[in-house]
């Protein structure tokens, strides 16, 4: 398989890239976590040049934390296989940078996805140990571990590419940290479509700002490739003689993981999930796997996705991959194939097609990324729009806690913070709401996502809130709330079950609990402003378009989710693309079913 280093030419030098990156949370560590990093460094360059009797390729994992499909094993395993590599370590960094607090006070990986990630890593590291080989599990910078593991003449350090520049000026200090003794190969592997085979040219400008002109012209030219076998056993040797007491030091807990965070990062501990929870997520290519065969052949939900997908309450409304997604767990190629031969022994319908067509808007966000490159996170958005945003900090805080007078979003805000997830109808609204009825910075509600979503990804979680607040070019869809909960939760079962206050009002009222009289009130033991929070009021909404914008109700528009745009700032205010090629644009009637809780 091409590996996308080659693409170089194409991409441009990382030195051209840094020059426009900014990482969102440099200028924000502390001296304190600055000593805490070098203490780290020094008690833990748990990877003292581990001599190397071989050629050695490490290959260093970070959001493809899986042994299917993955290139990255794959081109490993070929250097193997034709005598240009005896030995292979693999390699997982819990990268301190990562358990810091962003500019907004957010942890920037929250319990639930801190928790999922440690058991989608110790899954892997199972999985390599079941055919021969191990996983260094390495506490602090990648560039130290790397560095310490390199192996005799030009070490391969083989990784999957990441197209956002958090991620880019890590690249650049591995390579730096490394120089001539090593040779950081980028590998493509996160995407339904290999970046390779898309119809557009080498730096995607001409990818049309429409997604589904976009999408047109991707499923009209191009096929999905077959996913690539897991390494057969033995296929990845380990060093001789490796001490593995001197470098493998894989937490057992997150707890385990405190060591590595910032001095004024709340306490992490195993999140205890309610009953009520959607699915009670577990981590790891076997949890990813089982999922897949549940959704597709066991229940075979996957038949009746379209009709489905807009649901709030249960396991199966939606296939629930995106947590697996996100980590690498599940390759979006596995899927796609896996529900072709379902398709072929039962046949296909708009329910299975339209599960690809959510993973291909996935794709499109990450080719967005790399197209609008920094843009995509600053406030103003791709348009670069000068808004004047709502001041008043109790406005989020009330967004947050689920005490906004509206079920509708106080549900989904509740669900979010006990569960680390939510639907994709609900992310939405929850957006909506918060950019284009309360004026709230959209970058304050994706910096709180990334925080608290098990399934955080950064190009779909930035993308869809770019989009929520009409910052990409596009149509801005501003959703009805009140018509939301009546067409999405007639009953009322939804609301009721995150806001039990609602528990006895009645169906007539219950998505509108302020319209009820003081009798109904007392009846209903739901008393405004006592039981439960009036609406807050118009006088301190600060919409922040007018009717001269390009606007839309958005009430009958598809999938959305976390959306967003504008000037630098916020948590993710300096990222900046990989180059190269790049995705679309927000613009045509892209509001109709942009995926995220998928």
């Amino acid at each position: 398989m091409t590996c996308c280093f080659i693409l170089s030419a194409r991409l441009g030098s990382a030195g051209k890239l840094l020059s426009n990156c900014k990482s969102r949370h440099s200028s924000h560590l502390s001296q304190a976590f600055e000593r805490r990093v070098a203490r780290t460094r020094s008690s833990r360059t748990v990877v003292t040049a581990m001599s190397s009797n071989g050629k050695r390729v490490i290959v260093w994992f970070r959001n493809d934390l899986r042994l299917h499909d993955n290139y990255s094993l794959q081109k490993a395993a070929q250097l193997v296989k034709s005598g240009s590599a005896s030995e292979v370590v693999p390699l997982y960094c819990f990268d301190p940078r990562h358990f810091i607090k962003t500019p907004w006070g957010n942890p920037k990986t929250g319990q639930y996805r801190a928790q999922f990630l440690l058991e989608s890593v110790l899954d892997l590291k199972q999985s390599l140990r079941n055919i021969g080989s191990d996983l260094i599990v390495h506490l602090g910078m990648p560039e130290d571990a790397i560095a310490g593991l390199l192996g005799e003449g030009s070490t391969p350090v083989i990784t999957q590419s990441e197209t956002t520049s958090e991620e880019v000026a890590v690249d650049a200090k591995v390579k730096r940290a490394i120089g001539n003794k090593g040779n950081l190969q980028l590998e493509w592997g996160s995407t339904l479509y290999y970046l390779d085979d898309l119809p557009f040219s080498g730096d995607m400008q001409d990818l049309p700002e429409s997604f589904t002109a976009a999408k047109g012209k991707v499923e009209a030219r191009c096929s999905v490739r077959e996913p690539v076998p897991a390494p057969a056993k033995g296929s990845l040797p380990l060093p001789e003689g490796l001490d593995k007491a001197k470098w493998d030091h894989a937490p057992q807990s997150v707890q385990d993981l405190q060591s590595i965070c910032a001095e004024d990062y709340p306490k992490l501990s195993a999140p205890q999930l309610p009953s009520q929870a959607a699915l009670p997520f577990k981590g790891g290519e076997h949890e990813a796997l089982r999922r897949l065969k549940h959704y597709t052949w066991d229940t075979g939900a996957v038949s009746s996705y379209f009709d489905t997908r807009n649901g709030m309450l249960g396991a199966d409304y939606s296939t629930k991959f995106s947590p697996w997604l996100a980590h690498g767990c599940l390759s979006p190629r596995t899927i796609h194939h896996d529900i072709k031969r379902y398709e072929g022994q039962h046949g296909s319908n708009k329910s299975t097609y339209w599960v690809t067509f959510e993973l291909t808007w996935r794709d499109y966000f990450k080719w967005f990324s790399i197209k609008h490159g920094n843009q995509m996170f600053h406030e103003g958005g791709v348009v670069n729009k000068r808004v004047n945003w709502n001041p008043d900090p109790s406005i989020l805080q009330r967004w947050r806690d689920g005490q906004t007078g509206l079920p509708l979003v106080d549900a989904n805000m509740r669900e979010i913070a006990a569960t680390g997830f939510m639907s994709n109808r609900g992310r939405q609204n929850v957006a909506s709401y918060l950019v284009l009825d309360c004026g709230v910075d959209w970058r304050q509600g994706a910096d709180y996502f990334e925080s608290i979503l098990t399934d955080y990804d950064v190009c779909s979680n930035w993308g869809n809130w770019i989009s929520a607040a009409g910052l990409t070019g596009g149509r801005i869809n501003k959703f009805n709330i009140s018509k939301q909960s009546r067409d999405y939760d007639e009953g009322g079962d939804y609301v009721r079950t995150w806001c039990p206050e609602l528990a006895k009002v009645p169906n007539s009222h219950v998505h509108e609990p302020y319209k009820m009289s003081n009798d109904q009130q007392q009846q209903a033991g739901c008393i405004i402003n006592q039981d439960y929070p009036a609406p807050i009021p118009n006088s301190s909404m600060m919409p922040p378009f007018v009717h001269g914008d390009r606007g839309g109700r958005g009430d009958r528009g598809g999938r959305g989710g976390q959306r967003g745009g504008g000037r630098r700032g916020g948590s993710r205010g300096g990222r900046s693309n990989r180059g190269g090629r790049g995705g679309g644009g927000g613009g045509g009637k892209q509001h109709r079913d942009i995926p995220v809780g998928y």
